[in-house]
């Protein structure tokens, strides 16, 4: 399956899969806990520990439905939770029970999960997961953007394995910190500028691939394609994980013609009414679009008959919330402290967090589609988000 679902309408280059992302992942987490090795960091550790990072960098997405993320947001069970039965049971799960012992499976998900006690956790889910460092570089790559420059190799070699001292401090490397009651992954204070640029390559990535108005437009046709198959039983929501990218179109098709997925076929994608970024938006204001799929079909339908168009012709786009950097790093300064990464920590750098969040609104944008023109105010958007 595509790593960037129906971005390759747009990039026609985005045609690389999970599998590839999977491969790339397994290799930096094995980078990674070989330069923590190095420095001693896992001393102490279980090797299962270890083992299981491999393991979970490799089916960390094994969980995905066709065309990445999109039926996630129509209310879809999440990928990691359709990982948990591939991951536990069957072959996969027989083989590493057999390897890693009976708990390994369970183990992996919740490191897949980020629920996991692993000191370790922070390389499979967190702000500075390899999975991040991985899609990101190798998306701008196969995009054909110049977008995705991360200074990955000065990241990895400065993360570092945070443990708590005696009396419940964070330290790392003999230094005294802030409390915290266990070991967890940090980053060196060398290595922040090369976390400015993940935060960096993380926006310009989501401003011009991920959330690039045509391969938004695709999406959300693609979405509302799905979700009237669900409705009308032309596919049960059991059934999502287990197509293919093309086997998920072509069971649609063999159900009768569709106008939208000829569409798609097609890539006569709708076109943009009018679009509000976030940051002109009020608080709040449209969140409902990205988290009440039966709300938002509703209100496309009224406004289409509103405006003359058939159902399933207009379509609202505001994308899921993600956030650009997490507020939960902690950084290991030369002197030995160890702070979370926050507003008041930045020091000498870029105020990281503020930036993430400024960088987040600008660029995510509120878009109304449609099949054809219509002539739609921005006050009237404006109306319907209240």
């Amino acid at each position: 399956m595509r790593q960037l679902g129906l971005a390759f309408l747009v990039y026609p280059g985005a045609s690389h899969t999970r599998f590839e992302h999977a491969l790339g992942a397994y290799w930096l987490a094995r980078r990674a806990l070989s330069l923590l090795e190095e420095r001693g960091d896992l001393a102490g550790l279980e090797q299962s520990a270890c083992a299981d990072v491999r393991i979970a960098a490799l089916l960390h997405d094994i969980g995905h439905y066709p065309f990445s993320h999109a039926l996630e947001e129509i209310g879809a069970l999440h990928h990691e939770e359709v990982a948990r039965p591939l991951i536990c049971g069957g072959a996969v799960g027989d083989i590493l029970r057999r390897e890693l012992g009976n708990g390994a499976p369970d183990r992996i998900v919740e490191l897949i999960r980020g629920s996991s006690g692993s000191p370790l956790q922070g390389l499979i889910s967190g702000s500075l997961d390899l999975d991040k460092i991985e899609y990101l570089r190798r998306d701008a790559h196969m995009c054909g953007v110049p977008y995705g420059e991360i200074d990955s190799e000065r990241l990895l070699n400065s993360l570092v394995l945070i443990r708590p001292d005696r009396g419940g401090g964070e330290v790392a490397s003999g230094g005294i910190g802030v409390a915290r009651s266990s070991s967890r992954i940090g980053v060196q204070e060398k290595g922040l500028s090369a976390l400015e640029s993940l935060l960096f390559a993380k926006y310009q990535m989501y401003r011009n691939v991920y959330w690039h108005h045509a391969v938004r437009s695709a999406t959300a046709m693609y979405k509302r394609l799905v979700s009237d198959g669900l409705d009308a039983g032309s596919l049960t929501a059991d059934q999502l994980a287990a197509f293919t990218d093309e086997g998920l179109l072509h069971q649609l098709e063999t159900k009768g013609p569709n106008p939208l997925l000829r569409r798609l076929r097609e890539r006569r994608l709708y076109k943009r009414q009018i679009e509000i970024p976030a940051a002109e938006l009020p608080p709040g204001a449209g969140e409902w679009i990205a988290d009440d799929w039966r709300r938002t079909t509703s209100v496309e339908d009224e406004l289409a008959s509103r405006f003359g168009l058939g159902r399933g012709e207009l379509l609202l786009d505001y994308p899921a919330k993600t956030q650009m950097l997490g507020v939960n790093i902690p950084v290991l300064r030369r002197d030995g402290r160890v702070e979370l990464l926050s507003r008041e920590t930045s020091g000498e750098t870029i105020n990281l967090l503020k930036l993430s969040e400024d960088l987040y609104r600008s660029a995510r944008w509120m878009r109304v589609f449609a099949a054809k023109p219509v002539k739609i105010s921005r006050e009237d958007v404006l109306r319907l988000l209240a």
